[in-house]
Parts: C-alpha cells; sequence; structure tokens
C-alpha cells in the first residue's frame, strides 16, 4: 500500500509546489514504488518546430520521481532530487505528456527511479504506445 495517496500529495504540490500545481501536473494513479502522473498540454510547452520542450518533460519526470519516492516513504519534505538523466526519444506531438514510474532501488538514503513518458494522443487517456523519453534519477533521503 502506498504511503501518500493522491489526494495528500495534490495538498502537497499546492501547498509547496505552486510551479507544478499551477501548470496542471496531477497523479493520476498511486501505489506503493510506482505512479502515474499527467501534464496537462498547454501551448507554453511547445517549443520551435511544435514540439513539447524538453523542460516540460523534465518537470513532469522529475515530479513523477519524487510521487514514486514519498509512494515509498511517506510524506518527507526534504527528500530531493541528487542526479537526473533522460534520453528523449521521440518528437512528442502536442497533446498532454503522461509519466509511468517507478522504483528501481530503494535504500536507507537514496532511491533510485526510472520513468517512462508518453505523449498523450487527442488528449484524454488515450497515449502513444511509444515512448517519447525514458527518465532515470536517484533522490537524496534525509535521516529520519
Amino acid at each position: 500500500m502506498a504511503k501518500i495517496t493522491i489526494e495528500e500529495f495534490q495538498k502537497l504540490m499546492a501547498e509547496e509546489l505552486p510551479w507544478a500545481a499551477e501548470a496542471g501536473m496531477r497523479l493520476q494513479t498511486v501505489e506503493r514504488g510506482k505512479v502515474t502522473m499527467v501534464l496537462p498540454f498547454a501551448d507554453t510547452m511547445l517549443r520551435p518546430g511544435g514540439t513539447v520542450s524538453g523542460p516540460s518533460m523534465m518537470a513532469l519526470a522529475d515530479g513523477a520521481m519524487y510521487a514514486v519516492v514519498l509512494s515509498m516513504i511517506g510524506h518527507v519534505k526534504l527528500a530531493v532530487t541528487t542526479n537526473f538523466n533522460i534520453n528523449f526519444l521521440r518528437k512528442p506531438m502536442p497533446g498532454d505528456l503522461i509519466a509511468d514510474g517507478s522504483i528501481i532501488k530503494l535504500g536507507k538514503r537514496l532511491a533510485v527511479i526510472e520513468v517512462t513518458l508518453f505523449s498523450g494522443v487527442g488528449g484524454g487517456d488515450a497515449i502513444s504506445r511509444e515512448p517519447v523519453a525514458h527518465a532515470t534519477g536517484t533522490y537524496s533521503i534525509p535521516p529520519r
């Protein structure tokens, strides 16, 4: 069972990560060590060439990593990103971005997470079967 609920995570974002909440980032599903997160499409996400920008994808991936960590350890405010790597795989078409994140390894002080990003096709829950990016990251967990 996850140690944080969707409602608790959304409240945390609204209070402590207002930029993410204002962008509409939302946790769609949460299980222990596994989440799905959505970033609704906005024209401000586009870069020249009509594709969704890298920074938009990176923000969603990092948000999903944070949610994965909290699903494992609960509401720990000072769990922070210490490493982030992303591979952009395909040009994401304008549409919602969907992130599927999962834990790779949870230790006492570090958590390693992976996130696969998909591009929404026409909005809603329909997604491309081809990933547009893959990210890995490490979070530092403060001592209790």
